[in-house]
C-alpha cells in the first residue's frame, strides 16, 4: 500500500494555459531547464522549443498542438501540457482540460487579462481545477503589476491572491519578495541567485525599494490581500485576524496548502519567464500548492482516450488519462464507447519528441498507447465510472471548401482530412462525394494557414481552402406537428408524429417519446431516438437545427410489415415535414469583444461597429484611450481585425470570444447545398435511403 501512496502522492497533472502570447511555451521550457530535464533552453522565436515539435509550429512560433512532457522537481514527478494560446486552437485545451488535476494559468503582465484568460478560466471553474496564476513579462514595457492583479480579483475571483511582491517593473524589474517569512527556501529563499531568478528578504527588499525608488509595491497592501482572504475561508482564522490585525505564520503557512489544493483560493506569483526570473518558485508551487490524483488502483478499470498522434514509426498513438485501475502491454483493453476490445503493444510515456515503452500505466498517470487502431477522442476505456465529463469550449464558426490542385490528389486528400479529423474530431470533414466536394470545419484564419503547412509537410499535399463561409444555424419560428406514415412500398410500417417547440437559446436538441411500448416498441423508439439528431443535421436552408423541444407523441409499427430499418427512414421525413409546418428562423454566430483604441479614433470606430450591426455599452474613457465592450455577428466583422490596424494605424487593441447565437435580421438570407436527397421529397428520398440502408 505504501507504494500506491507514493505514487499518487508523487505526481502531478498540469496543464499551462493562457491567451497567444502571454509566454506559456517559454516559461515552459525554463521549468524544463531549471529542472534539469533539458540542457539547454530553446526559443520559440528560434523555432528551437521543447514543446514546440511541429514544422508549422517551429515555423510561424505559435503552439498549435498540445504538447505533453515530464519533469522531477524534488522527488516529484510532473506530467506538464502546454497547450495553445490562440482562440483557432481552443479545441486543444479543452481536451486538455479534461485530464487535469491543475493549472497554471499565465497573463501578460502588460496586456492583462484578455479575452481568452476569461474562456479557460471560466472552463477551470466550471472543473474546479485548483489553479495558479503566473503574472509573466514583469521586465516588458508597459508592465502593470498592480492593475493586472486588480483585474485577476475583478475580473476572475477576489480569491486570487499574491505570494510575492515584485520589486519594480519594465527594465527595473529586479526580482521577487516573499510574502511569506519563513525562509526555508520555498517562497521566500533569500539572497538566493539561479539563473537570473533573483530573490530578497523582506528587509533587504524594503532598503532596495527606498534606495532605488523602483516602483515597488507596498509589501503590507500585498501582506494584508492574502491574510484577509484567507482569513475569510476559516472562521477561526477571521477572528483571530479581527482581534490582532494580522495571522501567525504558521497559521498561514498550513491554510494556504489547502485551500489552494482544494480550488477555494488561487496562488498569484510574478516573473519574467525570459529571463529565468520567477521560475524556481513556481516550480515550488506546482509541487506544493496543486494535489496529487487521486489513485484508486483496485477499482475497475476507468480512463479516456483525450488525443490522437499518430508517429512514422509507431503508427497510432492514444494517449490515455487513467483515472482507475492499471494497463500493462499486452493486455486486451475494453473500448466502452465503441464496444471492442483492443490489445495494448507498448505503453509510452512521452516528453516532447522522445518516448520510451513503460510497459505499465498505473491510475492516476497519462501515457501513449499503442496498438489501439479503432481508438478516437474522447473513448472510455473500461468504465466512465471515474471519468469527469467534456468540457465545450470550441465552436467552429466557419466553414471552407478544400480544392486540389491535381485531380490525382484527391482521393489522398480525402483520407489525409480524415486522418486529421481523428487528431481535430471539430473538423468535421464533410465529403459529398457525389459532387466530388470535400468541407471541413474550421475555428478561424490561422487553423486555415496551418491546415495548408500541415498537409503540405506530412503528406505531400498542395491544397487550396475557399473563401470561408460563416455557419449558421437554424431553430423552429414557432410550435408545430411533423407526420409520417411510410407504408409504401412494401414491405415497410412506420407511423410517427412528432411535436416540435422552439426553446431556449443554446439549449440544443431535447428529445423524450411518451408513446407507450405497446404501441411502439422500445427497441423501435431507440432507433428513432437516434436518428432524430441525425436528421436535425440539416434543417429547410441546410443548416443545423438546434434550440428545439421533439416530444414523440404518437407511433405505430405493424407486427407483419415492418422492416427493423424502417424508422431510420421514417424519422427524417417526419421531422422535416415537421419544420416545413412550422418554418424556421435562421441563427448567426456572434462574438463578445472588448475594443481598446486611441481616443481620437473613437468615433470612426464607433461608426464602424454600427456598420457591423454590432451592439455596444457607452465606451469608458482611460486617459487618452476609449474602451468599447459589446457582440458583433461574426459575418459582419471577418475582416475587423485587419481594418482595425489601419483605422487605429496599429494601436488598437481587439480581444473576441464566441458568444453564442442570436436570430438573424429578416433581410440576412444564408442556404447551403444539401448533402443528399431531401427527406421532404418523399418518393425520391425513400428509394435513395433504401437503396443506401439495404445494398
Amino acid at each position: 500500500m505504501q507504494r500506491k501512496r507514493h505514487h499518487g502522492q508523487s505526481l502531478r497533472n498540469v496543464g499551462i494555459f493562457a491567451h497567444v502570447d502571454a509566454g506559456k511555451t517559454t516559461t515552459t521550457e525554463r521549468l524544463l531547464y531549471l529542472s534539469g530535464r533539458i540542457r539547454s533552453l530553446g526559443s520559440v522565436d528560434a523555432g528551437t522549443a521543447q514543446t514546440d515539435f511541429l514544422e508549422v509550429e517551429r515555423a510561424r512560433g505559435i503552439s498549435v498542438r498540445a504538447a505533453a512532457t515530464r519533469l522531477e522537481w524534488n522527488g516529484t514527478t510532473i506530467n506538464l501540457v502546454d497547450t495553445p494560446g490562440h482562440a483557432d486552437f481552443l479545441s486543444e485545451v479543452e481536451r486538455s482540460l479534461r485530464v487535469m488535476d491543475g493549472a497554471v494559468l499565465i497573463v501578460s503582465a502588460v496586456e492583462g487579462v484578455q479575452a481568452q484568460t476569461e474562456v479557460i478560466w471560466h472552463a477551470l471553474r466550471e472543473r474546479n481545477i485548483p489553479t495558479l496564476l503566473y503574472i509573466n513579462k514583469m521586465d516588458r514595457v508597459g508592465a502593470d503589476p498592480a492593475r493586472v492583479l486588480a483585474q485577476l480579483r475583478k475580473l476572475l475571483s477576489p480569491m486570487a491572491v499574491p505570494l510575492q511582491a515584485p520589486i519594480g517593473a519594465e527594465e527595473r524589474f529586479t526580482g521577487l519578495v516573499g510574502l511569506l517569512a519563513d525562509g526555508d527556501g520555498r517562497f521566500s529563499d533569500t539572497a538566493n541567485k539561479m539563473d537570473g531568478a533573483i530573490w530578497t528578504s523582506q528587509e533587504a527588499y524594503a532598503k532596495e525599494a527606498a534606495a532605488t525608488a523602483s516602483g515597488a509595491a507596498d509589501l503590507s497592501v500585498y501582506r494584508t490581500m492574502l491574510e484577509e482572504t484567507i482569513a475569510e475561508r476559516q472562521e477561526e482564522l477571521l477572528l483571530h485576524y479581527l482581534e490582532h490585525g494580522s495571522l501567525p505564520e504558521g497559521e498561514l503557512e498550513q491554510a494556504l496548502p489547502v485551500l489552494a489544493r482544494s480550488a477555494e483560493l488561487y496562488p498569484v506569483l510574478f516573473g519574467a519567464s525570459g529571463k529565468g526570473i520567477g521560475i524556481e518558485p513556481l516550480l515550488h508551487a506546482l509541487t506544493e500548492l496543486l494535489p496529487s490524483p487521486a489513485v484508486r488502483e483496485e477499482e475497475p478499470l476507468s480512463g479516456v482516450v483525450f488525443r490522437i498522434e499518430r508517429d512514422a514509426a509507431m503508427g497510432k498513438l492514444a494517449y490515455v488519462r487513467l483515472y482507475s485501475g492499471t494497463i500493462r502491454n499486452r493486455d486486451s483493453v475494453y473500448n466502452e464507447t465503441q464496444a471492442l476490445e483492443e490489445k495494448v503493444t507498448q505503453i509510452r510515456k512521452i516528453d516532447g519528441q522522445r518516448s520510451e515503452d513503460v510497459g505499465l500505466l498505473e491510475a492516476g498517470d497519462i501515457a501513449a498507447i499503442c496498438g489501439w487502431s479503432q481508438a478516437r477522442i474522447g473513448d472510455i476505456i473500461g468504465t466512465g465510472a471515474s471519468v469527469p465529463a467534456a468540457t465545450r469550449l470550441a465552436v467552429p464558426l466557419l466553414t471552407v471548401q478544400v480544392r486540389w490542385r491535381s485531380e490525382a490528389d484527391y482521393p489522398a486528400a480525402v483520407a489525409a482530412l480524415h486522418e486529421m479529423a481523428d487528431e481535430d474530431p471539430l473538423l468535421d470533414v464533410q465529403w459529398l462525394q457525389d459532387q466530388r466536394e470535400l468541407h471541413v470545419k474550421v475555428m478561424g484564419s490561422i487553423q486555415i494557414e496551418v491546415l495548408t503547412h500541415m498537409l503540405a509537410a506530412r503528406y505531400g499535399l498542395n491544397v487550396d481552402f475557399g473563401q470561408p463561409s460563416v455557419i449558421y444555424k437554424e431553430t423552429p419560428a414557432q410550435a408545430g406537428e411533423g407526420f409520417i406514415a411510410y407504408t409504401m412500398p412494401k414491405p415497410c410500417w412506420a407511423i410517427l408524429r412528432f411535436s416540435i417547440e422552439p426553446a431556449e437559446r443554446g439549449s440544443g436538441i431535447r428529445y423524450s417519446s411518451v408513446v407507450r411500448s405497446e404501441r411502439l416498441l422500445d427497441s423501435y423508439q431507440n432507433e428513432v431516438a437516434r436518428r432524430v439528431p441525425e436528421a436535425l443535421q440539416q434543417g429547410l436552408f441546410g443548416w443545423e437545427v438546434t434550440d428545439l423541444k421533439v416530444t414523440l407523441i404518437e407511433g405505430e409499427h405493424h407486427v407483419w410489415h415492418t422492416h427493423p430499418l424502417d424508422f431510420a427512414v421514417a424519422t427524417p421525413m417526419g421531422m422535416m415535414d415537421g419544420l416545413a409546418r412550422t418554418g424556421v428562423r435562421l441563427l448567426e454566430p456572434v462574438l463578445s469583444f472588448r475594443l481598446s483604441v486611441p481616443e481620437e479614433t473613437g468615433g470612426k470606430l464607433m461608426n464602424e461597429l454600427v456598420l457591423m450591426r454590432g451592439e455596444f455599452d457607452a465606451p469608458v474613457l482611460r486617459g487618452d484611450r476609449m474602451d468599447i465592450s459589446g457582440t458583433l455577428p461574426v459575418a459582419t466583422s471577418l475582416d475587423f481585425p485587419a481594418r482595425l490596424g489601419s483605422m487605429t494605424k496599429g494601436r488598437g487593441m481587439l480581444s473576441t470570444a464566441f458568444a453564442g447565437y442570436r436570430e438573424c435580421p429578416p433581410d440576412v438570407q444564408a442556404e447551403r447545398p444539401r448533402r443528399g436527397v431531401n427527406p421532404l421529397e418523399q418518393s425520391k428520398y425513400i428509394l435513395a435511403v433504401r437503396k443506401a440502408l439495404l445494398g
